[in-house]
């Protein structure tokens, strides 16, 4: 009897640390003290953590011969300026709110797919849906409370994020032809114009040479290195394992983000903050890991898409809602 193979759910796992450091690297750099300047603005940092990956990312493809594509087809610069979209709002909310709510909150994008399927292909959401949806909105009530009283944007920014990745993976299913290492160097490119332009036509305070900073430079590095490790363990993930379980494990990046939140930062945990991060974790977990198409077509289930066979093919096409190629 053949054994099944942990090893996709290690690798997710490491891809979910590696992300959660990102994160911690990212809230290192553009919050600070009060009264205090933070090391770089979050236009900076996202730059860096755009055109880095964009670099090794292409670095990696070349190697391995992938055709890489630029102007065709058209769905891809929809994923990828939709991606794009999701990188400026979620480094925007890394200067305003703790990496663990920017990543609990951007980790919604299951139940925006949900949402966003009724009105883009007229696929209405079931009641078991629906209380998913009014669960993990419940969620994100209890962990913001405060911000949202507050009126802090980065909140809507991260909730904007999410939305904005539920677009891309809304159109995964039409990229299969594409090899994904070739969509994650087209969408890094791409993002990295779209946090180009945020830095360019956005308010910043923080002198860009400060990078130059060898405790700056070394983070922003980690930013890059860390995101670059993470998006391979994710490639390797859902390479080879079975989508749903995959995705389900990679809600551990909110886990991991917390504990790096309370050992580097001192960012303390209460029971409602608790409480309302299992409401979302739980109804994304539920989604996620549904068996039924839940997709737009039946002539088009969404899928992350692979080349390590047709048997890898077919276990994609069991999951309603895949995970994002590259993380912002």
């Amino acid at each position: 009897m053949t054994q099944p193979d942990a090893r996709p759910y290690v690798w997710m796992l490491c891809g979910s640390f590696s992300f959660a450091v990102m994160a911690a690297l990212a809230e290192s750099l553009t919050r600070s003290a009060p009264g205090e300047a933070p090391f770089c603005d979050w236009q900076t940092v996202a730059v860096f953590r755009a055109a880095l990956v964009a670099a090794f990312g292409a670095v990696l493809a070349l190697r391995a011969r992938v055709r890489l594509v630029w102007l065709r087809p058209l769905r891809l610069w929809v994923r990828s300026v939709a991606g794009s979209g999701s990188m400026v709002c979620t480094f925007y909310a890394f200067s305003r709110l703790d990496a663990r709510d920017v990543v609990t909150l951007c980790n919604t994008f299951p139940l925006w797919v949900a949402v966003l399927s009724w009105p883009l292909y007229g696929h209405l959401p079931g009641r078991k849906t629906v209380a998913a949806i009014l669960v993990g909105v419940a969620g994100v009530v209890l962990v913001e409370q405060p911000h949202i009283e507050a009126g802090n944007l980065g909140v809507f920014a991260a909730l904007f994020a999410a939305a904005f990745t539920a677009v891309a993976m809304l159109g995964l299913n039409r990229l299969r032809d594409i090899d994904p290492r070739a969509v994650v160097v087209h969408f890094s490119a791409v993002a990295t114009v779209f946090c180009g332009a945020a830095f360019l036509f956005t308010p910043r305070a923080v002198p860009v040479a400060r990078v130059a900073e060898l405790g700056v430079l070394v983070r922003v590095l980690g930013i890059g290195v860390s995101a670059t490790i993470g998006q391979v363990f994710l490639t390797l993930a859902f390479g080879r394992g079975a989508p749903a379980k995959v995705a389900v494990v990679g809600l551990t990046q909110i886990v991991f983000v917390t504990a790096l939140g309370a050992w580097a930062f001192g960012h303390a945990v209460n029971a409602v903050a608790l409480v309302g991060t299992a409401l979302i974790m739980a109804p994304t977990a539920w989604l996620l890991s549904q068996s039924k198409a839940t997709s737009a077509t039946k002539a088009a289930p969404l899928v992350v898409e692979d080349h390590t066979g047709p048997e890898m093919n077919a276990g994609s096409r069991s999951s309603p809602f895949p995970a994002p190629q590259l993380r912002p």
